[in-house]
């Protein structure tokens, strides 16, 4: 009631406008109609779960975080095992590993490494926590070794451990030495003794725990080996290289026949047909025995019932033409390609010029090498005297622009030709074999008195090129040679050895290439091989182009006519074949 009256005193005196006496405020204390509730337990559990949300990691596949993480709660790697290739959540620019996000450790290589061999070794190393101070691991030998790592042993105590390894050593070996040793057994790789004697090898030591026991495999290999590396030493020293080199494979059937006849015998029906040549139009046979391009090839002397081969595959085969077609006998000897190849008059030997630097005169029947020449350079070209009473002397063009001639039956050097500027490439006799006709790489040609090394004709003009073959006429009064400027250049035998500009064949490409020339037997064709693996044919009178049969992939290197079968030719070229034409 004195509320009220306190009111309505406090309006009716507002409304007269006097202050002055109205009463004092006074102000109430609020309530409120709630119940009072202890919160201490919802306190400590909202602490309790800040704590463990603090230290939980976030769970990266979920898409509403309900608290605020902290920077390391963000960048925490993920627990337990995760798919490499799975997603994680993490945005592909934050990440520097399939897994996330990686800090770098800033840890030295060397430091880390000394540390890793230091454990290893003594058993101790720094704290990696962080503090220097600290170690981890065995504190004996922490203690007794002052802590040093495996990088840092004074000098001192360096020379004191290799002190007490040597002595360690010395005893071993006096040991060893109170034992009798077999010589064999401490030679031998497979067998303790060996192992013992060679302990202190590079590798020794550095592994501890290294097994020195070998398993039985181990051991054969190892004996083999030392039984191998002896035979080897002992064939070196008492054989000649030659020897080991030299073989020959004999591929037919019988050496000899139901009448005793060798196989390089001729038939006696090889006779021929007819006086005039015919040029061939298809192919009749193909050999493929080398495994490389074939460099020459050369017919039997007179019958041509087998064909000899010579290839860059540094084998010389020879081939059955009359009867079977086959591989006959392969000849090994040169260790590099064979660049020529010439027979005897007879047919029973012939040579090999390699370019390993040796000649070689083989018995064609046998195989067996009878000797081998070498001035140590590259023979190019091969040649024996035509006449019947001088087939024991042997002229080669050499490549340190020499013509060497020996004696055969006692392997000297009887005559030196040395005029040439350049590499010889041919040897050609002419005038009833009194002279003979070189070529050279210098674009010139020399013509020589047999046995006198004095130049008796030299042919050398401005326009003239290299020629690395030449031929023969059969009438022996022309020379046909191969000239680098694609053609075929006519020289007379006679005695002033004169260029014939009548005639002149053109038309193949032999630029870069020593394509051989020949004649048919009877002299009615001009043959040679080209670049692009073609045969062409020119009518010796016309110097007309009669034929060109396209018969290699490749070069086509060389072409011989058969000396009975005036209608069959043989070619040879870079792709490792030899065909034959009829």
């Amino acid at each position: 009631m004195d509320l009220i009256r306190v009111y309505a005193d406090d309006g009716g005196e507002g409304n007269s406008g006097s202050e002055s006496d109205s009463p004092p405020h006074v102000s109430l204390p609020s309530k409120s109609s709630a119940p009072k509730v202890d919160d201490t337990a919802l306190a400590l559990t909202q602490a309790k779960e800040h704590l463990s949300s603090a230290h939980r990691p976030i769970d990266p596949s979920q898409r509403i975080v309900p608290y605020n993480p902290t920077y390391d709660q963000l960048w925490a790697p993920i627990n337990g095992p995760a798919h490499p290739y799975a997603k994680d959540g993490v945005a592909q620019g934050l990440r520097n590993h399939k897994l996330g996000f990686v800090e770098d450790a800033f840890v030295q290589p060397f430091v880390f490494d000394e540390q890793y061999n230091t454990f290893h070794k003594y058993g101790y190393a720094c704290d990696p926590s962080g503090n220097p101070e600290s170690h981890i691991g065995d504190l004996d030998i922490l203690s007794r070794n002052n802590a040093l790592s495996v990088y840092n042993i004074p000098q001192q105590e360096q020379k004191r451990r290799k002190l007490e390894r040597k002595k360690d050593g010395d005893d071993g070996e006096g040991e060893e030495d109170e034992q009798p040793e077999n010589k064999d057994e401490v030679e031998n790789p497979a067998t303790d003794e060996w192992l013992a004697k060679n302990k202190k090898s590079p590798w020794a030591g550095k592994k501890e725990g290294i097994t020195t026991d070998l398993t039985e495999d181990q051991k054969k290999y190892a004996e083999e080996y030392a039984q191998k590396k002896a035979e080897k030493e002992k064939g070196a020293e008492g054989r000649d290289k030659n020897e080991q080199t030299d073989k020959s494979t004999f591929h037919g059937k019988e050496e000899l026949d139901y009448q005793g006849r060798s196989w390089i015998a001729h038939p006696k029906d090889a006779k021929p047909n007819n006086e005039h040549c015919y040029i061939p139009k298809r192919l009749v046979h193909t050999w493929s025995g080398h495994t490389k391009g074939v460099s020459a090839i050369r017919f039997f002397p007179k019958h041509g019932h087998l064909l000899l081969s010579a290839s860059m595959d540094s084998k010389i085969k020879i081939w059955d033409v009359f009867n079977s077609g086959k591989c006959m006998r392969t000849y090994m000897g040169h260790s590099k390609a064979v660049r020529d190849i010439s027979f005897t008059n007879d047919g029973t030997k012939f040579l090999s010029a390699g370019y390993d630097k040796n000649i070689k005169y083989w018995d064609t029947e046998t195989g067996k090498v009878i000797s081998t020449f070498s001035t140590g350079k590259v023979p190019y070209v091969v040649k024996l005297n035509p006449d019947d009473d001088k087939q024991n002397i042997l002229l080669a063009g050499m490549s340190d622009k020499k013509i060497v001639q020996w004696d055969m039956n006692s392997g000297a050097i009887t005559q030196e030709y040395d005029q040439h500027l350049g590499a010889v490439n041919t040897i050609s006799f002419v005038d009833n074999n009194r002279r003979f006709v070189t070529s050279s790489d210098d674009k010139s040609l020399r013509v020589w008195e047999f046995g006198i090394p004095v130049v008796i004709k030299y042919i050398s003009e401005p326009h003239m090129h290299s020629m690395p073959s030449i031929s023969l006429h059969p009438n022996s009064n022309w020379l046909a040679a191969q000239s680098l400027d694609n053609q075929i250049l006519i020289y007379s035998t006679k005695e002033r050895f004169q260029l014939n500009k009548k005639k002149r064949f053109a038309g193949h490409i032999v630029a870069g290439y020593a394509c051989q020339v020949n004649f048919s037997p009877d002299g009615r064709f001009v043959m040679s091989g080209d670049g692009e693996g073609k045969c062409w044919f020119w009518d010796w009178k016309s110097c007309k182009v009669f034929r060109t049969i396209k018969c290699h992939n490749g070069v086509c290197i060389g072409a011989q006519w058969h000396p009975l079968e005036q209608s069959k030719v043989a070619t040879c070229g870079w792709d490792g074949l030899i065909k034959y034409w009829d």
